[in-house]
């Protein structure tokens, strides 16, 4: 498996589990700051590896009438103060070969949606940035199909390395579930594998013009993801998940992350000794 490092933390091959986690969408700095804050210190204390997530533009909601974010600039300007006060990296999603050029300045990685996984200008684009792509496997995708989107990136001289993404696949209508067989599918293609625990519990369009989920199915869906193998583990997370403005019914209540990552921590220990 290739090794993908983000701004010096190692994914992949044998790396610690590493976590990649934020609230959905940048709703205002304050929160920002006060989410990433507490999560470096959960982070730091357990020893994992720590990427901060958050999206400056959620171009692909339900409703025209919902919320986005604030925007390319700003957004990315309220994620470089993430940085750069509190040390950690940064991640966040592009939807434009225009867009993953500007964010390629300023992000340590950049995350391709699901949505526009197959999208071929898009990965493209991102690999010309020389910054680690994570792409967020389609909910149509199979496992082994992701492999052409991985080249299209590293079809660029000089790209930075991709991990993969499992965040769940279509199950009729308004219903996500997940086939823990694709874990170690994805990993055979030789990339790091991440775990999507909170939009694997999407309802996606499922809540009357934005979409539904339920968070506490993510505890279950971690344990399970970790037991079969994964490189890193992605959570949205809110301090109120109940005002947040995106995702808030799939998104893990800030208090809860620590407790939730201690378990991975136990079971993540426990597979590798099996190794």
């Amino acid at each position: 498996m290739k090794r993908v490092e983000i701004r010096s933390i190692p994914i992949g091959s044998g790396a610690p589990l590493a976590l990649i986690a934020g609230p959905c969408v940048i709703e205002s700095e304050e929160l920002v700051m006060q989410t990433a804050e507490n999560l470096c210190k959960i982070t730091s204390g357990l020893g994992i590896p720590f990427i901060f997530k958050s999206s400056y533009d959620k171009a692909n909601r339900t409703s025209v009438d919902s919320f986005r974010g604030p925007g390319l600039e700003k957004g990315l300007r309220i994620l470089e103060k993430v940085r750069k006060e509190l040390g950690v990296a940064i991640l966040s999603d592009v939807h434009s070969p225009e867009e993953a050029l500007s964010a390629g300045e300023v992000l340590d990685c950049i995350q391709i949606p699901a949505f526009l996984c197959r999208q071929t200008d898009l990965l493209v684009a991102a690999g010309k940035t020389g910054k680690p792509v994570n792409i967020k496997k389609g909910q149509f995708q199979a496992p082994e199909d992701m492999l052409g989107a991985a080249r299209k990136v590293e079809s660029v001289a000089g790209s930075g390395g991709v991990t993969l993404t499992e965040r769940g696949t279509t199950f009729g209508y308004h219903y996500l579930v997940v086939d823990f067989q694709g874990l170690p599918a994805m990993a055979e293609l030789g990339y790091p594998v991440v775990f999507d625990a909170t939009h694997s519990v999407q309802y996606p369009g499922g809540g009357c013009g934005v979409s539904g989920g339920d968070s506490s199915r993510v505890p279950a869906l971690v344990r399970a993801a970790v037991a079969v193998g994964i490189d890193a583990l992605f959570i949205e997370t809110h301090p109120d998940p109940s005002k947040a403005r995106c995702d808030g019914p799939n998104s893990v209540p800030l208090e809860k992350v620590e407790g939730l990552l201690r378990s991975a921590l136990a079971i993540d220990e426990a597979r590798r000794s099996f190794r």
